[in-house]
């Protein structure tokens, strides 16, 4: 009956080791204080890794001191099969990754180097043409229209003659002028004549005194009228000179012509008359032309009292336009802050002047501003991309020999853009700045094969 017994417990410790080999060194501590020979219990072990072979006589006089041998030996393969698969992932906190593999998953790095922290406000605006890089062309005399010499559109320079006016009005300035101007030097000469006779004591001295008077009363209407021809901006010299060429070409005057003038240079952005239509009287158009210089263009914004505080003169202002079209974008900066508020709007007018050596920004456009009103200099600045959150720590990943490092980094003051790192990082050193999530995921995967 023990015999029976004895097998039974034999079979079913085989059977037992087989399934579970994690507990069959539990299972034979059992069957030996039951009376199992060690000799079958060493063979069911073996059964479980290995073809079944019989026990020798080494196997049953093996004591149990050899068992705990080859325990230690089982472990010892264990553990070098550990180390092994633990190199083959890489160490803790390192990402292997070839110059190759780096190209291909479009990892970029860059030097950790200071920067500025410029924080930002944002509000609307509307583009308009700088105030002091616009002017008009006035009929400053009536007249009518002879010539138009510009079209719309037309580049012109400063001083450059845009238009000509047919003006009775000059014609009688020009006479005026003209007929002083004879009229004084005819009195000069005789005034040196008499005074050369007095000199001598051949004429009488009212005579002298006489044609010194007359000379100066008509050296005096000389002077009034070429202040009148400087008041209608016309030159007395070149009303002379023109004089005496009409002298030459009697069918030609240009005893009525009254030339206008560019006040600045620019483009002819306006045009209000036609050749023909009177101008100069009340009722009639003021200007001809209206000539603006759009190389530079100023942004009106309305920035709310709240923030009013925060803008200064001089801060850099980011403008793109308000469709949407994020492709577009230029820099300005504040030139003015209105210390008065807008009655109905409750915002101060802030203007911003922006180049636009292409034209593309149109005055009347409406355009989305940011305004910085905060530049702080940091000695260590990072791109946002470049920082990731693992295990609830900020971290960065730097490039090494054979790949990447991660290391806790802790960051301070931020903007837009990027993040000032306070410790962790110096300058110089080479970090990977953007798809940093991949090296993150390529991480967590090591990791989690490597706790396997």
């Amino acid at each position: 009956m023990r015999i029976l017994l004895t097998a039974a417990l034999v079979v079913a410790g085989v059977l037992l080791g087989a399934t579970l080999p994690t507990v069959s060194s539990f299972v034979r501590g059992l069957l030996t204080s039951a009376g199992v020979p060690s000799s079958a219990l060493t063979y069911a072990a073996a059964s479980d890794s290995e073809p079944a072979r019989k026990p020798s006589a080494g196997d049953v006089g093996r004591s149990s001191g050899d068992g705990r041998g080859k325990s230690a030996e089982g472990a010892q393969d264990s553990s070098q099969g550990e180390h092994q698969h633990s190199e083959a992932e890489g160490e803790e906190g390192h990402v292997k990754l070839t110059d190759k593999q780096i190209k291909d998953q479009e990892i970029e790095v860059s030097a950790v180097e200071g920067g500025v922290l410029a924080r930002h406000i944002v509000v609307p605006g509307t583009i308009t043409p700088d105030a002091d890089r616009i002017g008009r062309v006035p009929a400053r005399v009536v007249g009518t229209v002879a010539e138009m010499r510009k079209r719309l559109g037309d580049s012109v320079k400063k001083g450059e003659v845009v238009a000509v006016l047919d003006s009775r009005e000059v014609a009688d300035a020009k006479s005026e002028y003209l007929t002083a101007s004879v009229k004084a030097e005819l009195e000069k000469t005789n005034f040196d004549r008499q005074q050369a006779l007095w000199d001598k004591r051949i004429s009488a001295e009212s005579v002298f005194l006489n044609a010194k008077a007359v000379y100066s009363e008509a050296a005096l209407r000389q002077d009034l009228a070429r202040q009148k021809l400087s008041a209608l901006g016309l030159n007395a010299a070149e009303v002379a000179k023109l004089a005496k060429q009409d002298e030459a070409t009697a069918n030609a005057s240009t005893l009525r012509q009254y030339e206008l003038r560019s006040p600045l240079s620019g483009r002819i952005v306006e045009r209000k008359v036609d050749v023909g239509t009177a101008v100069g009287k009340e009722g009639d158009p003021a200007d001809l032309y209206t000539v603006a210089d759009l190389s530079t263009v100023w942004i009106e914004l309305s920035v709310p009292t709240s923030d009013l505080a925060k803008v200064k003169e001089g801060a850099e202002v980011t403008v793109a336009p308000s469709d949407g079209d994020g492709d577009r974008r230029a820099r300005g900066k504040v030139i003015f802050v209105s210390p008065l508020l807008n009655a109905d709007t409750r915002a101060a007018r802030v203007v911003v002047a922006l180049p636009n050596n292409d034209f593309a920004w149109r005055p009347g456009t409406f355009v989305t501003a940011e305004v910085a009103v905060s530049m702080d200099e940091v000695p260590v600045r990072v791109p946002k991309a470049a920082l990731q959150t693992i295990e609830g720590k900020r971290v960065v990943f730097v490039r090494t020999q054979e790949g990447f490092e991660k290391r806790d980094v802790e960051t301070g003051r931020s903007d837009d853009e990027a993040f000032e790192v306070t410790t962790g990082l110096k300058p110089g050193e080479a970090i990977a700045v953007a798809n940093t999530f991949l090296l993150k995921a390529e991480l967590g995967k090591a990791e989690a094969e490597h706790g396997d």
